[in-house]
């Protein structure tokens, strides 16, 4: 999962050289990168975007919460965790458009692709339980070059009729 991630990222990027960070056959890379964030981080700087990192001090050390968060609560959850986790999101969404407020970092790449087999999994009244959550994923999986590798989610359910009829 996380070489596709990766990989998406990549062409997300617009980086012209893919697989930087593994070995090809018997060539080895100069400089090993080893683990999903350190990989992703360096993949952003190669790319020289570093507004995907956060443009303040604050807003970097947001973005790096949340890489760390989506490695070490996220990634391996199982079913009641992430319950907790979507919850604990939706909270979190109430009032902010991305991760890290109101910008797209790198933060909301690597949550989407944590969260999307969460999101796939849930019923539209789940959704609709956890709305701040879904609002956010859904904007991110219809931004231009995110969902490479991964289905698209139907996150809201159309309602044809009012409640109420004339």
């Amino acid at each position: 999962m996380a070489l596709r991630e990766l990989a998406s990222l990549e062409k997300y990027l617009g980086l012209k050289k893919p697989n930087k960070y593994s070995s090809r056959g018997d060539k080895k890379v100069t400089k090993p990168c080893i683990g999903l964030v350190t990989i992703a981080r360096h993949l952003v700087k190669e790319a020289k975007q570093p507004e995907l990192l956060g443009e303040a001090a604050e807003d970097r050390a947001v973005v790096h919460q949340w890489l760390e968060y989506r490695v070490s609560k996220l990634d391996g959850c199982n079913k009641e965790e992430s319950r907790t986790i979507l919850k604990d999101l939706d909270l979190y969404l109430q009032d902010k458009v991305c991760m890290a407020g109101n910008h797209f970092t790198l933060a909301d790449v690597l949550m989407y692709n944590g969260i999307h087999p969460l999101i796939m999994d849930l019923t539209f009244q789940e959704k609709e339980r956890y709305m701040n959550v879904t609002r956010w994923f859904d904007h991110i999986q219809h931004r231009a070059g995110i969902r490479h590798h991964l289905p698209p989610v139907v996150v809201l359910r159309n309602r044809i009729y009012s409640a109420k009829h004339p």
